[in-house]
């Protein structure tokens, strides 16, 4: 097996015709070729006057060394299967949230035999998904069933975001996992994968109801409320009021659980402040936004709407950038208190919605906040959303670049609003702290440099977002355990090890293996 990289192609290609691809790049004919795949797929548009596909395509071969001496661009291949680890004992491991790090921890523990328990505090995705359109369409706010809380996490309500910076042989396995349970099979090929919320309500039932058939349990409505120990190790965990035994717990409570985390820490479990980003979404034309990054290329019907990622480091030392950017997407009221305003992206599977958007962020660090308590990071969230709420009057904030930037009356132009269920013109000034705003202000003009028009006046600034990371750490030993006491595993985005689905899917892959070790060594 080998794989053939860097093999530029233009938009007009067929994708479907591999042989011919990797008969003409190896230059042997169809007949020495036993089998082919596309393995990978990006855009490559630096040049604006010939953006073109970049793919890798892995082929059983006639001659293998031979081919592989003649032509550069092609090396031996192995694929990288992991295996789901196996375990054995008749005590349960629990499972505390059902995001995609419980998702996965919880999966990994079911396929090695050991029937997990999950607890989630919201609901189910169809009650969830029922209860974020009433409140998007001006319902009533569910504290226990919104955009933070309930099956599939936060990332339900996303773009479905797939790449990550980490480098894993599980990351590969997710894309797997998250293809055998009903996503499209792309993402296994684009540099840049992304489900897309529609399917992704489709997929984390899916893995439920894998879970369950493999002897496992998945609880609604159940907050983790109280830990108890016996001398250094965990013996009792209490969920909506009643205790039960416990002996291996697997935390995974995500970055807005703010009362379990002041639950566990008041338990005894060492937490430490980390640092963390807030900011704004920021929305532009999804069409400019193709033609900033595609040029002419950008009405191409093989090109899907532009993506962009951007960093700046601004002279007063600070660093701003973007993060999960939402091609044709939408903004969302992610809010998860009431009284408190907090914004999120979303988009589906097809990405055609009128509007780009992602978020833009300013980095905060320990030294930032007014005292030491670890819960500092966290109160200052609480203190925005509750501004951004209070300045508004409940609607979400919005304003213009115009009026942010260049002090022009704040107006809707060509970019319309997406979020719901209502907003209002507001002064951001009001709601950051000075250094955010400023921040923000530098940022704009710095990325409007990288991508023209990313300073265009009627692009709309809305806020807050808040919730791009968790502000503290739940510290754990090299095996993944608490270090406080033993049978705790803290994972994920909420205990501070994960930043995005992947990662945090990775991770509580990983958190589950360290548990069924554990499990088999006692």
């Amino acid at each position: 097996m080998i794989i053939i990289n860097n093999i530029k192609l233009p938009l007009d290609a067929d994708l479907n015709d591999v042989f011919s691809i990797s008969s003409t790049k190896l230059k042997i004919s169809k007949s020495d070729i036993i089998s082919a795949e596309l393995y990978r797929k990006s855009v490559d548009a630096r040049d604006k006057r010939d953006v073109h596909f970049c793919v890798s395509i892995i082929a059983q071969v006639k001659n293998e060394a031979q081919v592989l001496k003649r032509y550069k661009n092609a090396t031996p291949f192995t694929k990288k299967e992991y295996v789901w680890q196996k375990g054995e004992s008749d005590i349960r491991p629990v499972v505390i949230g059902f995001g995609p790090a419980g998702m996965f921890a919880a999966l990994t523990l079911a396929r090695a035999g050991l029937k997990p328990i999950v607890y989630e505090r919201g609901a189910d995705v169809d009650t969830r998904t029922a209860d974020v359109e009433k409140f998007f369409a001006g319902g009533a706010f569910n504290p226990e069933s919104n955009v933070q809380f309930g099956e599939g996490g936060a990332g339900t309500f996303s773009d479905g975001k797939l790449n990550s910076g980490i480098k894993d042989i599980r990351c590969r396995t997710v894309l797997e996992t998250f293809h055998e349970f009903g996503a499209q099979r792309d993402i296994l090929i684009d540099a840049k994968p992304h489900i897309g919320t529609d399917v992704l309500k489709t997929v984390v039932k899916n893995i439920r109801k894998e879970i369950i058939s493999l002897g496992g349990e998945v609880n609604f409505y159940s907050c983790l409320d109280g830990v108890y120990f016996e001398g250094n190790k965990l013996a009792e965990i209490s969920v909506n009021g009643k205790k039960m035994p416990c002996e291996y717990l697997c935390l995974c409570i995500g970055h807005s659980a703010r009362d379990t985390f002041k639950m566990l820490y008041s338990s005894g479990l060492e937490m430490i402040r980390k640092p963390f980003a807030m900011g704004v979404r920021i929305e532009h034309l999804q069409s400019e936004i193709n033609k900033a990054l595609y040029g002419g290329f950008a009405d191409h019907s093989a090109l899907k709407a532009a993506d962009y990622k951007m960093a700046v480091h601004l002279p007063n030392g600070r660093g701003v950038y973007t993060f999960c950017m939402c091609p044709g997407g939408e903004v969302i009221n992610a809010s998860s208190e009431q009284g408190g305003i907090a914004v999120n992206g979303m988009s589906n599977s097809r990405r055609d919605g009128a509007n780009a958007n992602s978020a833009l962020l300013v980095g905060v660090n320990p030294e930032d906040l007014q005292c030491d308590d670890v819960f500092a990071g966290c109160e200052l969230q609480r203190e925005i959303e509750q501004k951004a709420y209070n300045i508004a009057n409940g609607a979400v904030p919005i304003t213009t670049i115009g009026e942010f930037i260049f002090d022009k009356k704040a107006e809707i132009g060509a970019v319309k609003p997406t979020v719901k269920p209502i907003y209002a013109f507001a002064d951001f000034s009001d709601i950051y702290p000075k250094f955010i705003v400023e921040s923000l202000k530098d940022g704009i003009k710095e990325m409007d440099k990288k991508i023209r028009g990313f300073a265009n006046p009627d692009a709309i600034l809305t806020a807050p977002e808040t919730r791009s990371s968790s502000p503290v750490r739940i510290v754990r030993n090299e095996a993944g355990e608490s270090v406080s006491f033993g049978g705790i595993y803290p994972c994920g985005e909420g205990a501070g090890y994960a930043g995005g689905i992947m990662s945090a899917a990775v991770d509580g892959i990983k958190s589950a293996e360290q548990i069924i070790i554990s499990m088999h060594n006692s």
